[in-house]
């Protein structure tokens, strides 16, 4: 798990999470809100989507993360076990998940850090 989060906030700008992703070489990040809830993840994917629908409807490239990022997240408890989080990335498309310890979101674990702890323990 990465414990050294980015996050944004739901007013973000789109342009500003995608520097975000390549300054700090990431695919993804969650979204919290001011009340340290987490609302939303976005992931290249959604930066994706706001360029096309930019394209399409010929405005600049812009607007606000909330507009673009996946509201319906699946979160790991900061408590299950490497083999449930391995259980949930082979049932599900997703590549990170949000780490959450009461509420509050903890870290990010990504197929990466499964594969690399399960080499840590062999």
């Amino acid at each position: 798990m990465t414990a050294s989060v980015v996050s944004l906030s739901p007013e973000s700008d789109i342009m500003h999470a995608m520097r975000l992703f390549l300054m700090h070489r990431i695919s993804g990040a969650p979204v919290i809100d001011e009340h340290g809830e987490l609302v939303g993840m976005l992931t290249e994917r959604d930066c994706l989507k706001s360029v096309v629908t930019a394209g399409y409807h010929g405005e600049g490239n812009g607007g606000a993360v909330s507009a673009f990022m996946t509201v319906d997240v699946v979160s790991v408890d900061a408590t299950a076990s490497l083999l449930d989080v391995a259980q949930m990335f082979i049932t599900s498309a997703y590549r990170r998940f949000p780490v959450l310890d009461k509420g509050r979101v903890v870290g990010v674990i990504s197929r990466r850090d499964v594969i690399r702890a399960v080499l840590e323990l062999a």
